[in-house]
């Protein structure tokens, strides 16, 4: 498998990667960021998956339910035909609350004929350190490893557990199912309940996607896009993870591989802000009360991310057992950049307490705790602005003066005034005003590289970097600015590459980056299109959407030659940039049809 041909499935407590054909290759129990039960996606030797296998006569396709996570496989000789319904369960529970245990289930669902599978199940937990040994039970399959510490898992099934476990030829006559558990069941499962719970979960996302508008243009991709987001959110929480996966490289066989099981601040805030424009205002609330749970004491600065239950330390490992995504070492855990300074993320989480207020001011709770973290903002940022930091892109070497963290200071302080505003705090906006202005002179000063004719990277330098083209999202400069305008034509001239654009092209602690950051891609086409450049725009945006997977997913990073997918996956980031250009592009479409049947 050449390209990240996989769907996610998961319940908003953990998730799995099942491929094209079938094979569950990544998945952790009980949580999103616990150790992996299957990790072949990680090792294809020693990871361990739990595959459905069938021969050369059949012809597998793969769909989503549509507007679902609910992922069908179907495997068609043309008279042998059944699918696997691959599912987390997730639904409400009669008491409130949700039904969202730590399983898998495969509803096998028998359509035609006298179709024949094998089962290769090999789950291998704790990440794979040492030996995880299987055993079949009277009522179920138990695993278990001693290895680094003690863990089980549980596999119940309708079909012969011996044949399950030593891969036998399994004839399918009627539907059946496999139920993967991080816990014993107390009740033991059976088709009808197994077939019950996959309504039940069905239901649940067809309720939750039906939240969402429906677009004139580019719906399928916006709905799609908006339960990827959701699968990655974490209930307990409210926290939102960056991608679902650790160690996919940003270029095979170099050494850009990170764990994105995290909540990144600045992630996890755009994923709010386009979600709530999508009507699903639980996770933006939800998520508003995750950062006011971290931020308990008033000069406590915001770390860039944090674990999803809250963890402050994330200390990074290495698993060197493991080979890595098609040999590219090392495969870590943790992740140090918990540690780095960053000076944009107070801007990012004030715009979204702003879009909030805006949105929801009569129902957002803890309005006062949200003027203490707004005030508390103000003077961080009026106290560490003028100093150099790591940036957007997490330079691990020197700090420097980034241009998207100063604009990002200048959005704190513009956004904290808004805020003060909603809350008629009136001695408060005439006190933050000047500084507001200070921080935009010397962007406006030191940003501009007048030989290069665009905003730069950092002051001083004639790099240009894609996150620049933010400066217009987030209100710094108008669309319609000179400057703002040269700026993206530079970046387009020099970033791209055959469509696909590059963070930066200067150098960083690794050497030049070989892929494409999916996001800043997306960035650049909405800013064509917000300086008019409306059919450039929305032909880089076709092209863009035909380098997803088949089930219309994006990762972190996409190969500048080949089209693959690479990094992280599914990323958030990418996702929420996707619904982001999609709903420009389709209000334009809806404004034009208007506008013709105006003049007819």
């Amino acid at each position: 498998m050449d390209n990240l041909d996989y769907g996610i499935i998961g319940n908003c407590r953990s998730a799995a990667l099942v491929s094209k054909t079938g094979s569950i290759d990544w998945c952790c129990l009980p949580e999103f960021d616990s150790p992996s039960v299957f990790a072949k996606l990680l090792d294809k030797d020693i990871g361990g998956s739990f595959e459905i296998l069938v021969d050369d006569t059949y012809t597998i396709t793969q769909r989503y339910k549509e507007h679902t996570a609910v992922l069908v496989t179907k495997f068609s000789t043309g008279d042998d035909i059944f699918e696997i319904r691959d599912f987390m369960p997730r639904y409400h529970k009669a008491d409130g609350g949700y039904h969202a245990p730590p399983e898998i289930v495969r509803y096998i669902r028998h359509i035609k004929g006298k179709p024949k599978f094998k089962v290769h199940y090999e789950p291998k937990l704790e990440y794979a350190i040492g030996e995880t040994k299987t055993y079949v039970k009277r009522n179920f399959v138990a695993s278990l490893t001693h290895a680094e510490k003690f863990d089980t898992a549980f596999l119940y099934t309708s079909f012969n557990k011996n044949a399950v476990v030593e891969g036998r030829e399994i004839d399918l006559t009627e539907d059946g199912y496999f139920l993967l558990g991080y816990n014993e069941k107390i009740l033991a499962p059976n088709t009808e309940k197994m077939y019950l719970e996959l309504e039940r979960t069905k239901v649940y996302w067809l309720n939750w996607s039906n939240n969402t508008p429906t677009y004139k243009k580019y719906n399928d991709e916006i709905h799609r896009s908006a339960v990827t987001l959701k699968l990655l959110s974490y209930d307990k929480t409210g926290a939102v993870l960056a991608a679902a996966t650790t160690s996919l490289p940003e270029t095979i066989g170099e050494v850009r591989n990170w764990d994105y099981r995290f909540c990144w601040i600045r992630d996890a805030s755009m994923v709010v802000k386009v979600v709530s424009d999508l009507g699903h205002k639980n996770i933006a609330k939800r998520y508003l009360q995750f950062i006011i749970d971290l931020m308990p004491d008033k000069d406590e600065k915001l770390q860039i991310m944090y674990g999803i239950n809250k963890e402050k330390k994330l200390t990074e490992e290495t698993l060197e057992h493991l080979s890595g995504y098609k040999g590219s070492k090392p495969v870590r855990v943790g992740n140090a950049a918990y540690e780095q300074k960053q000076n944009d993320i107070y801007g990012i989480l004030m715009d979204v307490i702003y879009e909030q207020l805006k949105r929801f001011s009569t129902d957002v709770e803890n309005s006062e705790e949200i003027w203490s973290i707004t005030k508390g903002i103000v003077w961080i940022v009026e106290n560490h602005w003028q100093e150099a930091d790591k940036g957007i892109w997490e330079f691990r070497s020197e700090d420097r003066h980034f241009t998207f963290s100063k604009v990002l200071c200048w959005t704190a302080i513009d956004r904290a005034i808004k805020v003060a505003n909603i809350m008629n705090k009136n001695h408060k906006i005439e006190k933050w005003k000047p500084l507001r202005e200070e921080i935009w002179n010397d962007i406006y000063e030191k940003a501009w590289n007048e030989e290069v004719g665009a905003y730069t990277q950092s002051y001083g330098t004639k790099h240009l970097d894609a996150s620049v083209l933010l400066m217009e999202s987030y209100g710094c400069v108008d669309a319609k600015d000179e400057r703002f305008r040269k700026t993206v034509k530079a970046i387009g001239k020099e970033l791209s590459n055959d469509g696909l654009l590059y963070r930066y092209k200067n150098e960083d602690d690794f050497g030049l980056p070989s892929s494409s950051f999916t996001v800043c891609t997306f960035w650049y086409i909405n800013s064509l299109f917000k300086i008019g450049e409306v059919a450039e725009a929305e032909a880089h945006f076709e092209k863009l959407l035909s380098y997803s997977n088949h089930l219309g997913l994006f990762s972190e990073d996409i190969d500048f030659k080949s089209k693959r997918l690479l990094g992280n996956f599914p990323q958030a980031y990418s996702h929420l940039a996707l619904i982001e250009c999609a709903i420009n592009f389709s209000k334009k479409h809806s404004e034009e049809k208007i506008l013709e049947s105006m003049r007819e």
